[in-house]
């Protein structure tokens, strides 16, 4: 997603710094690489400061607060009816309804909401420092919550040059080659995973300085609708610096401000959560229920009896974690406790589940037995124990006994009370050894002419091997030989013959000592001829293994046989899958050749093999960002390669297969353009495969690209970004996938 901060203007009375939702990462049209401030003598100024911890999650799902290093802590600026800490009316479906979740709730919000406006010869910027609350796909969605810190640089009229942006949180260096400067950072764009916010460039928060009248005011870290100087900065640059990098080298400053506006309040609610419930009972139902919760420390926090018998009780709490127990005649299943902090307005209250605690007394396993061991406890002993199991087993008397030859390193027993409990196995026995070798082979082709090149395979072979060796050894054939019949009369019957190996059947091998060897068929004899494979290793060597060749010697008034190309069926396989290609069906080859014939450029891996691959390439996408792409076509061109087979007395014989992409269903299902904050385009393809997807303006994938997004592992797309893109008279978007996917002329909606 993309967003854009706009110039700051008035709304209610108030002049407020807007920012939109989230992009991901880093987008900018500079070439931007964020470094710390530097001193005058050029040393490194130290980091002092930052956010250090996020609070409970309130009943919209993000957090309470957060808290920064100076002690400070503000919390989500959600609220229509506060003017200083207040989102936005067009960030919620009805703003002339109070805010609710999750029927009535913004779409993006703010911790933190602070900027500068910089202008000077030739500079126009804005500079925002944010900590911000938004929704993964910008709708709300339970489970799509994050919050990340933004730094934001905008200036899209500045000359080309290579600049440096010094401001609270660090310094930027910039290369603008044209298209201004849209530098984004944000931080924390995982839903759900609030503490990597932490580790952004944002924090300490930003306040009004204390001593410059007037003061803040009571309960917030300023007015949003004052410029005023402030304090908070973690390298002490309480300011927005532009600069230019001279011919010299040196940096140049074209203008500073130390005015910024800046949104936050300070927290008053510290919230609660509940980290476990969980309760032990006996025989006849009675037991403790013991509770663990946190909040901020020096809070007020209550278990409330939701019918299980016991008085409110407060927890009691050191250092922002709390503990209760407390004692019950018995916990029906599904029972669940309240812990509310009393503290707060109006009370933050949160309900858990009650699960029993399973314990692992043993997990061990038996490698020389191949027999895993797990023996485990719940903490619910009543009339209805727990019960247990692990690995889809269930636990009989507390154990559970599996055969396995490979456990895993860890074991979860579960119960259907809710607990569980996950421990690493431990393990015992003699330890494995080397495999014994056992040899295999076979030969390709089995019946050869001569002076035909014959393949001697022995990779089939098992076990731990580190040697091979091949010789030749004598044959064997059927003969019919005359014998005496039972009633007296001579005939025949078969009779196996050995071939001795001599000067009219030796052959050299080349790769005796290899896994594969191969020799050329002697020239001059007809019958069989062997071959003996013994494989060596740690564990000892292999029983050998013969491999037979019928060589045949042609008749030399007769021209040699012509091999033959079969380079396989023709495939049909998604773009960017690895294609294997399967010349095996060709017959009387001495050596194999692959190449392109025509379609996208392929690299092809093992090209002189019979089962040569490659890599279908994916779809080029045009590119043009800030023009149209006249020349761009889509190609669902098929790859198409040639198989040339080698054969006696170097015929050569040919074979083609052609291998062609999967077409893609690639759908748009929403688009618009929002007046100040840019594009927004979604949609599904039936591959899913991580493609990228271009977003383009027009009814033709000619038009200018508005960006470029991805396609998630359930095959899914979402577009947001080109904030200074309008559409002009154009009323449709197209797209098109590196899968080579398109829809062309979807009419977007105006907002």
């Amino acid at each position: 997603m993309s967003a854009r901060r706009r110039r700051p203007r008035r709304r209610r009375g108030l002049l407020v710094l807007l920012c939109s939702t989230v992009a991901l990462g880093i987008a900018a049209s500079a070439l931007a690489v964020p470094v710390a401030p530097t001193a005058p003598d050029g040393t490194l100024e130290p980091r002092i400061g930052s956010l250090v911890q996020v609070g409970p999650t309130a009943e919209h799902g993000f957090p309470t607060w957060y808290r920064d290093s100076n002690g400070l802590r503000l919390e989500a600026c959600t609220t229509l009816d506060d003017p200083l800490c207040s989102t936005l009316p067009d960030e919620v479906p009805d703003p002339d309804a109070p805010v609710s979740y999750p029927d009535n709730f913004p779409g993006e919000f703010f911790y933190q909401l602070a900027g500068a406006v910089v202008t000077g010869p030739g500079v126009d910027m804005s500079v925002g420092l944010d900590l911000e609350g938004a929704w993964a796909n910008g709708v709300v969605v339970e489970g799509d919550q994050m919050v990340f810190g933004r730094i934001r640089i905008r200036d899209k009229a500045i000359a080309d040059g290579d600049y440096r942006i010094i401001h609270p949180y660090g310094a930027d260096e910039l290369l603008v080659e044209g298209d201004g400067i849209n530098y984004t950072q944000d931080i924390g764009t995982t839903p759900g995973v609030f503490g990597q916010a932490l580790s952004s460039r944002v924090g300490p928060f930003l306040r009004w300085d204390p001593a410059v009248a007037p003061a803040a005011p009571a309960g917030y870290v300023g007015d949003p609708g004052v410029e005023h100087q402030v304090v908070g900065s973690p390298y002490g640059t309480n300011y927005v610096s532009v600069q230019r990098r001279g011919p010299d080298g040196s940096w140049v400053e074209l203008a500073r401000t130390d005015l910024f506006t800046v949104q936050g309040r300070l927290a008053t609610n510290a919230g609660v959560d509940v980290q476990q419930a969980t309760y032990a009972v006996g025989a006849d139902g009675s037991g403790f229920v013991d509770v663990y919760a946190t909040s901020d420390a020096d809070q007020s926090l209550h278990v409330r009896d939701t019918g299980l018998g016991f008085i409110e009780t407060r927890l009691q709490g050191e250092r922002g974690s709390y503990y209760g127990r407390l004692a019950v005649e018995q916990v029906p299943d599904g029972a669940q406790v309240s812990v509310a902090n009393v503290g707060d307005t109006p009370v933050a209250q949160k309900q858990a589940l009650l699960r029993d605690v399973v314990t692992i007394t043993r997990a061990s396993y038996d490698a020389d037995a191949d027999v895993l061991t797990v023996s485990a406890a719940s903490s619910d002993q009543d009339s209805t124990p727990g019960a247990l199991s692990v690995l889809g087993q269930p636990l009989i008397d507390g154990t559970a006994t599996l055969t396995t030859l490979a456990p895993p390193a860890t074991v979860t027993v579960t119960s259907d009370k809710g607990g569980s409990s996950t421990v690493p196995i431990s393990t015992s026995g003699a330890g494995m050894q080397a495999d014994v070798p056992v040899a295999a082979a076979f030969a390709s082709p089995v019946d050869a002419t001569a002076r035909q090149l014959v393949t001697l395979t022995g990779t089939g072979s098992t076990g731990t091997i580190s040697s091979y060796a091949w010789r030749q050894v004598p044959a064997t054939r059927t003969e019919d030989v005359e014998v005496v019949l039972p009633d007296g009369t001579v005939g025949t019957a078969p009779s196996t013959v050995e071939v001795p190996v001599t000067d009219a059947n030796r052959v050299v091998l080349t790769g005796a000592s290899a896994a594969v060897a191969t020799f050329e068929a002697p020239m001059g004899y007809d019958g069989p001829i062997a071959f003996e494979l013994v494989v060596s290793g740690p564990a000892g060597t292999s029983e050998p293994v013969v491999v037979a060749v019928n060589v045949v010697t042609p008749d030399p008034t007769q021209p040699a046989p012509a091999p033959v190309a079969a380079a396989g069926v023709d495939q049909t396989v998604r773009r960017g899958a690895t294609v294997t290609l399967d010349g095996t069906g060709s017959t009387l080859v001495d050596t194999y050749q692959w190449s392109q014939v025509s379609g996208p450029a392929v690299t092809i891996t093992g090209a002189t093999t019979a089962r040569p691959a490659f890599v279908l390439p994916p779809m080029p996408l045009p590119t043009s960002t800030t023009t149209t792409n006249p020349g761009y076509a889509t190609s669902s061109a098929p790859v198409v390669l040639r198989l040339t087979v080698t054969g006696q007395g170097g015929q050569q014989v040919s074979d083609e297969v052609s291998v062609s992409p999967r077409p893609e269903a690639l759908v748009v299902a929403a688009a618009e353009f929002r007046t100040g904050d840019g594009w927004r385009a979604s949609g599904t393809s039936d591959v899913l495969a991580g493609q990228r997807v271009a977003v383009v303006l027009g009814s033709a994938l000619t038009g200018r690209v508005l960006g470029f997004t991805t396609v998630d592992a359930a095959g899914a797309w979402s577009f947001r970004g080109a904030a200074g893109v309008t559409p002009g008279t154009t009323s449709t978007v197209s797209v098109v996938s590196a899968m080579g996917g398109s829809q062309t002329g979807f009419a977007f909606r105006r907002r």
